[in-house]
């Protein structure tokens, strides 16, 4: 999903999370589209990206890329990466950071799996494995959400659940692979020169709280939004305030 704007230095780059494809930011980016150039990207293996793949990287994805902005002649952009597609942005801010004028974690981080995070990967791949993607799917989204907040985002649910069983078994286990083999990034937060943006949700059991605090700091210019009431999904839970923060962080580096 590309929408070109006037001023193609203004660029927003999203990339989805783990199982989601551009969908997700369908909805969501239609008002930035006014003020921006949009670029969405299917990451390898998701989406409608789902040609046969040997490597999951997140560095790997991260080439990727790099190698679609360079096609678009996108120079600069600020990289918005939901989840997973935050893990890639900080591998392609490891590399690129000359690229980037701003970055923005978004439900996401730069620490590495725990411990007992990366044997929970393994348990699921083992899931996947046995019972299968579609199986697996109804069990992983919907605690993504808020408690609070499933009922009345049903078809978003439900949006999710059918984008992921469309996700080939081997992008779903090399993707939680590639998510538990990822190194610690928090040096490139402290290191990168551009703003940062981090948007964490309160009731997020991907990305707790206390490991959400321990790294919004890091950068030397960085932007916080702590969401009450919120999950993993904040494009959905609450899309005016995450759609508003990164409007005004955009704003803000673009002028």
């Amino acid at each position: 999903m590309t929408k070109t704007h006037t001023y193609a230095n203004d660029t927003l780059v999203f990339l989805h999370g783990f199982c989601e494809s551009t969908k997700v930011w369908e909805e969501f980016t239609k008002p930035l589209q006014q003020k921006f150039n949009i670029i969405a990207l299917d990451l390898p293996g998701f989406g409608e990206n789902t040609q046969s793949m040997h490597d999951y990287s997140m560095e790997s994805m991260a080439e990727y890329v790099k190698q679609q902005l360079d096609a678009k002649g996108i120079k600069k952009c600020i990289l918005i990466g939901h989840s997973m597609g935050g893990y890639v942005s900080m591998a392609f801010a490891e590399k690129y950071e000359q690229m980037l004028k701003g970055l923005c974690l978004f439900h996401s981080s730069a620490l590495p799996d725990t411990d007992e995070k990366k044997e929970n990967r393994n348990k699921t791949i083992e899931f996947v494995e046995k019972h299968g993607v579609a199986k697996f799917m109804h069990s992983f989204v919907e605690p993504l959400f808020f408690a609070d907040n499933r009922k009345k985002l049903r078809s978003e649910i439900d949006l999710m659940i059918e984008i992921g069983k469309n996700t080939p078994e081997q992008s779903i286990t090399g993707g939680l692979a590639a998510m538990r083999d990822r190194p610690d990034r928090t040096n490139v937060l402290q290191k990168v020169k551009c703003p940062v943006l981090f948007i964490f949700g309160k009731d997020d059991g991907a990305v707790p709280l206390d490991k959400a605090l321990e790294q919004c700091h890091l950068p030397n210019n960085s932007m916080v939004n702590f969401l009450a009431k919120t999950g993993h999904m904040g494009m959905f839970e609450r899309t005016y305030e995450t759609r508003l923060a990164i409007q005004k962080f955009a704003e803000t580096i673009y002028g």
